[in-house]
């Protein structure tokens, strides 16, 4: 057989689905002069290619990758060759077997794309749903796969002559671009961007309809615009989003390292979490209240880019984006009162009408709701304090494959997990499970995923605590069932994504979990192993006067770590201005109503009630995110704790706490003795064990001063700590540390 005789049957494993990859495969046949033909099916990629070139072709595929690809496995086959072909193409996607690839995440506008949005000669100009093979939506718009635009929410917009021509044509980089479309044939928006900017500057808020659902969006300058969203949407104390053009108008906000510059600018475009600049413009005081960090993101669709276009007065080009734009928004969730994002027109309507004074929305449908993103730099790496919007469905990749599980998480930032051969595929933020229509989410997210993985699990992984909705749900699903105690789960989910088999010592820092014993943990050193789970340790025990409204109430923690301190009789003056002290007081002595929780959530409730940072919390860790804010430097006390066997009990440290001169150092002082003492009560048990590695995880992970100085006080002690990076710390990642831990009993 002769060269030219040479045929290969390729199978491309990996996201190379909705990326170009097909046209990038047509192309490089047509470069090396090689007949054959490239096809979607549910594993991938299936191509074979024949002539002389062949090898240079298999060499060049994944080297010259389209920029939104992420190829897993190439494998080549020998297969005859075929007498009489003269050409190369792109045939139909086959949809039977198996499914056992993905689609890609969303992805933001391509430069290519910008160039085309704001060129007044381009039949494109001003377009918001333009998008080509390098960007635009995907996940939120894909109903199942083969990814071809009848399995997509473009499938009720034929395309028109021009775009059908680009469709088909080779050398356009919207060569089967799914959801391409043009002014003629494409989706259609409700309200012109001149009358969305004039609203935004005119004080009011509008609803506009992005790629995972609405926003709400409001001028971030106006402190009456941002007090009534607050309001009308029940948004207590938590912190908004704001979007900016671009990074040199972030820059006048927040301070930005090269690394954050990367992650705001990346194709993802989550919310960066920033630190606040001194010399900042004037923002609305109740974008933050009280926090040194502000949540940032650039402009992601085509619409983002026109509102700021229209606020800068319509320059032609794209040389505006590179310099710095007045405009700032408040872009928030429109979820009001804690439920899904609206992701509807009609619901739209229906959900928003109290709260939005303009509801932008258009034609195509948001197949599932996404959230966006939402990041931040710890320890010098990303890490999800949310993932959403840009990132899902990406998978996980696994020390190995496993049976295919559902794992459906806890109660508080539900997500859900599903496994197929090596990866782990972790959900879009759910929520909180404690409303119907976020049980509904849970049921539509659980469905959609399932069905567009091709999965059939074989159990349902959930959390131990018998009342959560997600432990229900999992009841109900009339598939086996395998618990996981929270805590373990949470160390799990970590050694899942750094694909750690053995066994391995974690610290589970959080606010609440139940316990094997059935009490309320929250500080725990466990060994881990599989299905093992074996607790080494705990953080001294603290009462919770009034039970779960003391997680809302510092005041409250700070009144039993007096107690705990022999000082119950302070109770009453130091907080006499809130009119149950006494009760509290008595709660305490007599154990009524104030259960014992080994909480490191708790533990930093109480600092903050103690340095009167937050007495009240307007909702679940802001006061610990405004002790955080406080931190400049870390200090230490030497000896402010004590380790009784495997009790680590912060009392001195609270002790301390009461003899500072103010909130500033006593939350230096909290932050880098909690982090010394977390080292000093781990590194004993890690030598006793024969290990040098310990794993951290936990909501009280994203608390970046902690994770900062826990990685250092271990580096400088010679041992490896692992944090969470790919799924969020919190109970965000509870689903992937269930499906790895359930893997073990199957």
């Amino acid at each position: 057989m002769s060269h030219e005789d040479e045929r290969l049957r390729i199978r491309v494993r990996g996201r190379v689905q909705g990326v170009g990859f097909r046209p990038h495969v047509h192309a490089l046949a047509g470069r090396f002069g090689l007949t054959g033909w490239v096809l979607n099916d549910p594993q991938g990629v299936l191509i074979e290619v024949q002539g002389s070139g062949v090898a240079a072709f298999r060499a060049a595929l994944s080297v010259d990758a389209p920029p939104l690809a992420r190829i897993d496995a190439v494998e080549c086959d020998a297969v005859p060759p075929v007498s009489g072909e003269i050409s190369f193409a792109i045939r139909h996607s086959l949809s039977a077997g198996a499914v056992a690839t993905g689609i890609g995440p969303d992805a933001a506008v391509c430069p290519a794309c910008l160039a085309e949005l704001f060129d007044p000669a381009d039949r494109r100009h001003r377009y918001a749903f333009l998008n080509c093979t390098h960007c635009g939506p995907r996940y939120t718009i894909t109903r199942q796969l083969p990814y071809d635009r009848p399995q997509t929410a473009m499938a009720g917009f034929p395309l028109c002559p021009d775009c059908l021509a680009e469709y088909e044509d080779p050398a356009n980089r919207r060569f089967h671009a799914q959801p391409t479309a043009c002014p003629a044939c494409g989706p259609r928006l409700s309200h012109p961007p001149e009358d969305i900017v004039a609203a935004l500057r005119a004080g009011r808020i509008v609803a506009i309809k992005g790629l995972g659902g609405f926003h709400l969006a409001c001028d971030a300058t106006r402190a009456d615009a941002v007090e009534r969203l607050r309001r009308v949407k029940q948004r207590n104390g938590k912190p908004f989003a704001l979007m900016v053009a671009n990074t040199e108008s972030a820059i006048r906000h927040v301070r930005i390292d090269a690394g954050e510059r990367a992650l705001l600018e990346g194709v993802a475009r989550p919310i960066v979490l920033l630190r606040r600049r001194d010399d900042a413009p004037e923002l609305a005081p109740g974008i933050a209240p009280g926090l040194a960090w502000l949540g940032v993101m650039l402009p992601y669709t085509p619409l983002h880019y026109l509102l700021f276009h229209e606020a800068a007065g319509r320059p032609d080009g794209t040389g505006w984006l590179d310099l710095p734009q007045d405009l700032t928004l408040v872009m928030t969730s429109a979820n009001p009162g804690g439920e899904p994002l609206a992701i509807g027109n009609a619901e739209a309507r229906e959900r928003l009408a109290g709260i939005a004074d303009l509801i932008v929305d258009h034609d195509r449908d948001i197949v599932i709701r996404a959230d966006d993103s939402v990041v931040r730099k710890l320890a010098g790496a990303p890490a999800f304090l949310r993932r959403g919007r840009g990132h899902v469905p990406e998978p996980i990749q696994l020390a190995r494959p496993v049976p295919p599980v559902l794992a459906v998480g806890g109660h508080l930032k539900t997500t859900v997990c599903v496994t197929r051969g090596d990866e782990a595929f972790l959900s879009q933020h759910i929520g909180d499970l404690d409303n119907a229509a976020t049980l509904g989410f849970l049921e539509e997210t659980v469905a959609h995923l399932l069905h567009i993985l091709g999965v059939e699990p074989v159990a349902v992984a959930h959390d131990r605590h018998p009342d959560f909705h997600s432990t229900r749900f999992a009841e109900m699903s009339g598939l086996p069932t395998v618990p996981v105690q929270h805590h373990h789960a949470h160390v799990a989910a970590v050694m899942a994504e750094h694909r750690v088999e053995g066994p391995a010592v974690g610290l589970a820092l959080d606010g609440f979990g139940l316990g094997e014993d059935g009490g309320s943990w929250g500080g725990e050193m466990l060994l881990v192993d599989g299905m093992r789970s074996e607790r080494l340790g705990s953080l001294a025990l603290l009462a919770q006067p009034g039970g779960d409204v003391a997680a809302r109430q510092p005041w409250r923690m700070a009144a039993a770590a007096l107690a705990r301190m022999g000082r119950a009789d302070e109770i009453a003056s130091r907080f006499a201005a809130h009119g149950p002290a006494e009760g509290v007081r008595r709660m305490i002595e007599r154990g009524i109503n104030a259960p014992l929780t080994s909480s490191c959530g708790r533990w930093f409730d109480a600092a903050c009630g103690l340095l009167g940072v937050r007495a009240v919390a307007g909702f679940e860790g802001e006061a610990p995110m405004a002790l955080e804010s406080l931190v400049r430097q870390t200090r230490v006390a030497d000896g402010a704790w004590r380790i009784d066997g495997g009790e680590l009990d912060l009392t001195p440290l609270l002790e301390r706490l009461l003899t500072v001169a103010d909130a500033v150092e006593g939350a230096e002082l909290f932050h880098g003795t909690l982090a010394a003492a977390l080292v000093d009560w781990t590194l004993p048990v890690l030598r006793a064990h024969g290990m040098g590695r310990v794993v951290l995880s936990g909501g009280c992970l994203m608390n970046a001063v902690l994770a900062e100085e826990l990685m250092a006080g271990f580096r400088a002690a010679g041992v490896e700590a692992l944090l969470p990076r790919l799924a969020p710390a919190n109970d965000g990642g509870l689903s992937l540390g269930q499906a790895w831990t359930a893997s073990f009993a199957l």
